[in-house]
């Protein structure tokens, strides 16, 4: 018996082979697990992950005639916080390179069983594994609680003070940190981490508190230098596309998205990321294979992003594919009926409904429903996903039905509230496939945003700073700018002995962030739900911190 509670415990058993998995079973059984159940495919155990809770997870590494992954499937749970962190997860490899022994470790695997193994052996990692969740009981309930500060202050202690299990609490003291956006103290834990294990894990964190903290240049010598000793790591290459998305330069990111969703062609997001990428740069057929290996993940996984839908309809629709984008509209309606409140879903539908017009040569009716669609441009809600596609279906109409001057006002209308960032300008660029009038439109946009940002820092160095930041508070309350707001509060708050009510002009930038600037999601345009880095997404949290942390 492993421990006197075994028998309560539920397991799922993934394994492809069925005598394999027989075997295995057999063998849980006989450690006394109460309860069983059996997958024979990644993306059927995947869903059975988010739906229920487990215990213990014993998968298989390798699954014969498919290019899923047990380690894939890890992986991705882990990163996107959809594994318990009390669940117990053992893979079964039928050999291990150093190369796979090393991908487990970074991984935090609670152990590895190599074929042919015995019951007895299944016991003993069993029971290891499960003591070290008891040792840690204290830290695993606050992480699944989400009492994120006591399960630091507790990891952090143990990590400290060396006892037992210390790197693990490191690593946990690290990647909280990470989320607190504590970016210095995250490096600090990281780097200690590195010289305690040369781990890549820990010299990736590093480089993920350097993007946080601004340090793109130090972040990109980090992964760098760990792509030179490990070129085949999916996370460093992961890291590489953020880094250049932030930069703007969405072609060579696609090539590093594109090298990590090889390496894990399990993957569902990167996967994802991959195709949303593809679809900016025009890649058409690319982005549909891509988008079309997403679908054959699993469009019920909760990591699954209902915006991949909508782009592949547009990818079909641009091919000349009208039952394959009637197919994707169907599923986004689908969508909407399970989760009838969400206004993000019912906006994408509407966009697939105008797609459908167009398809059926219904373009007055199409151009009746964008006008109603950009109507909302100036709504709270209405984000840099909205605005992207907004620009997709414009630059979709027939030329003898788009209206040059008002597609040109819409264009400028977003470009004016998104242009906040080489890297967004270049998303709307793409969206709207580099097309007339809104190209031309969208690229002053970001010039004047630029010049008004300039010049008031100019204003604030003369002695103007509360002219210069009023005047860049109204302009950001008019076009909604999350740039030219968050200037407005830092130089309040920078020169507030120069300016008539600095904390009350501070606190006005911060309220209209919060309510109207929400870039939530992944510039590249699929939302993701896991930690990302702070240099890609405009949180209006992280910003109203910033000031508040400035007054």
């Amino acid at each position: 018996m492993i421990d006197r509670d075994i028998h309560r415990a539920r397991a799922l058993l993934v394994d492809g082979n069925p005598m394999m998995r027989s075997v295995a079973l057999g063998q849980l059984r006989d450690a006394g697990v109460g309860h069983i159940d059996t997958a024979a495919r990644v993306r059927d155990a995947r869903m059975m992950l988010e739906r229920d809770r487990y215990d213990i997870v014993l998968c298989n590494r390798e699954f014969e005639g498919s290019e899923h992954a047990g380690q894939d499937l890890l992986d991705e749970l882990r990163r996107e916080n959809l594994l318990p962190h009390r669940t117990v997860f053992l893979m079964i490899a039928n050999r291990a390179s150093y190369h796979q022994v090393v991908e487990a470790a970074e991984s935090a695997l609670d152990g590895m069983l190599l074929r042919p193994y015995t019951g007895a052996l299944l016991m003993q990692r069993l029971t290891e594994a499960r003591r070290r969740k008891r040792e840690l009981a204290d830290i695993m309930l606050a992480l699944d609680t989400g009492n994120h500060q006591t399960a630091f202050a507790r990891a952090y202690k143990r990590f400290i003070e060396r006892q037992p299990y210390a790197v693990y609490c490191g690593r946990v003291a690290a990647e909280l940190l990470l989320d607190m956006r504590r970016f210095v103290e995250a490096q600090r834990v990281f780097e200690k981490l590195t010289e305690a294990t040369k781990a890549i894990w820990a010299r990736l964190g590093i480089a993920r508190a350097q993007m946080g903290a601004g340090n793109s240049a130090g972040a990109r010598e980090t992964v760098h230098a760990v792509l030179v000793e490990e070129p085949e790591s999916a996370d460093a290459h992961d890291l590489v596309g953020r880094l250049l998305i932030d930069q703007g330069d969405f072609e060579a990111a696609l090539d590093s998205y594109r090298k990590a969703a090889e390496l894990t062609p399990g993957c569902l997001l990167r996967t994802q990321h991959a195709g949303a990428l593809a679809f900016y740069q025009g890649r058409t057929r690319e982005a549909r294979q891509l988008f079309e290996h997403c679908l054959g993940l699993g469009v019920q996984s909760k990591l699954f992003d209902a915006l991949t839908l909508l782009l592949l309809a547009l990818v079909r629709h641009d091919e000349g594919d009208r039952p394959g984008a009637a197919a994707m509209h169907e599923q986004l309606r689908e969508f909407q009926r399970r989760f009838p409140d969400s206004r993000r879903l019912a906006r994408l539908t509407r966009c697939a409904e105008v797609l459908a017009r167009l398809a059926d040569d219904q373009g007055a009716a199409a151009l009746d429903s964008l006008r109603e669609i950009g109507s909302q441009a100036g709504d709270d809600d209405f984000d840099l996903e909205s605005a992207n596609m907004l620009l997709a279906l414009w630059s979709r109409l027939p030329a003898e039905l788009c209206p040059n001057d008002e597609y040109e006002q819409l264009a400028e209308r977003i470009g004016m509230r998104f242009c906040i960032s080489r890297a967004i300008t270049e998303s709307l660029v793409g969206a709207a496939r580099g097309t007339e009038p809104a190209l031309g439109m969208i690229r002053r946009c970001q010039a004047r945003i630029s010049a008004l940002a300039e010049q008031a820092m100019a204003r604030a160095m003369q002695g103007e700073a509360g002219a210069a930041a009023e005047h860049l508070l109204a302009i950001g309350q008019r076009t909604l700018n999350g740039r030219l707001l968050e200037m407005a509060g830092l130089i309040a708050s920078r020169h507030r002995e120069h300016v008539v009510d600095a904390e009350k002009l501070v606190a006005r930038a911060a309220t209209q962030i919060q309510r109207s600037c929400r870039i939530d999601g992944h510039i590249a345009g699929i939302q993701r739900t896991g930690r990302s880095p702070g240099g890609l997404l405009m949180r209006s949290r992280q910003v109203q911190e910033t000031l508040n942390a400035t007054a």
